[in-house]
């Protein structure tokens, strides 16, 4: 059959070809069209693409230079967050060792604080001595005590010359030992033990009242009652009177009331006389404490006048004559 008119194709099917357009540097720029097109290759100049080829390095060189500024602000902020970490980590670490050095800092400056507040106190004059107490004085004289120590007074306690004190007191042979006691805000209290009589001792003047170590206490034209007299032929100080002094300290006061004399010619020979007229051979001042007590027991199956003598200088076989 007959094709109609106008239907027949070319004998030679047309295919695409591609136009090319020279750019810079020899390079070609286009692009395709069907083959059948009619039309010729364009040739782009090189100075029309300068300003592009520009505007890319001018961009390449920016975006470097903004890179750059970002990796900078980076490797800075990535420091500071180290430095932080590194302080935080110390921080955990030595906790415990501030903790205990905040507290040693505060106890020292509430120490030196305080000390400081005494110190001013004590100072001052608020502290000042304004009132002597004299305690334990019978046969001393107080207001004599007060007198001797009247130049203390307006003196702040911290600051009382105790060494002067010591040699006004040494002035009363009557005080045997003393203790001052300080009691702000202004007084100081003297307490004093006056030495103890023992018995007396004959004297150009009559009697002289000593005590255990030979210190004349009193001295009076007849013998005081109630002491024993004391025969010591070395006299006053002598090893038979301290031993003498020893004995009669070791006495209860139911056997010192009724003791006349003690004789002591040496350390291992005192004698002891009661009221009564009966002897004691006492013999040496050691054991004195357990030869009291028997004595005293010896006194009560034997009274005092029922015997001549008691012998306690072998406390464990006494005799009775």
């Amino acid at each position: 059959m007959k094709r109609p008119g106008g239907f027949d194709r070319p004998s030679t099917p047309s295919t695409p070809s591609s136009k090319k357009a020279t750019g810079p540097a020899g390079r070609t720029v286009g692009t395709s069209a069907p083959q059948d097109a009619r039309t010729e290759p364009i040739t782009v100049p090189a100075d029309a693409l300068a300003p592009v080829s520009r505007i890319r390095s001018l961009t390449g060189s920016s975006v470097e230079k903004s890179g750059v500024a970002v990796a900078g602000a980076v490797l800075r902020g990535a420091r500071r967050a180290r430095k932080r970490f590194e302080r935080a980590e110390v921080r955990r670490f030595t906790w415990r060792s501030r903790r205990r050095r905040t507290a040693w800092l505060v106890a020292l400056g509430s120490i030196v604080l305080l000390l400081g507040g005494v110190i001013a106190a004590a100072y001052s004059p608020l502290m000042a001595l304004r009132t002597i107490d004299v305690v334990g004085a019978n046969r001393v004289a107080a207001d004599r005590v007060v007198d001797a120590l009247g130049e203390q007074l307006g003196t702040p306690l911290p600051l009382i010359d105790f060494t002067r004190v010591k040699s006004e007191l040494a002035t009363f042979t009557l005080i045997e030992s003393y203790v001052t006691e300080s009691r702000p805000p202004g007084t100081l209290v003297v307490r004093i033990v006056e030495r103890e009589p023992i018995g007396v001792i004959p004297s150009s003047s009559g009697f002289d009242l000593v005590d255990a170590a030979g210190v004349r206490i009193e001295s009076s034209a007849e013998r005081p009652a109630g002491f024993p007299q004391i025969d010591a032929p070395d006299g006053v100080g002598s090893a038979g009177f301290l031993a003498a002094g020893e004995v009669i300290h070791a006495l209860p006061d139911s056997i010192r009331g009724e003791l006349d004399s003690v004789a002591a010619v040496t350390t291992d020979d005192v004698t002891l006389t009661l009221t009564g007229g009966a002897r004691v051979a006492w013999g040496s001042a050691e054991q004195s404490e357990l030869k009291a007590v028997v004595l005293g027991a010896l006194m009560v199956g034997h009274p005092v006048g029922s015997v001549n003598e008691y012998d306690v200088s072998s406390p464990n076989s006494a005799v009775i004559r």
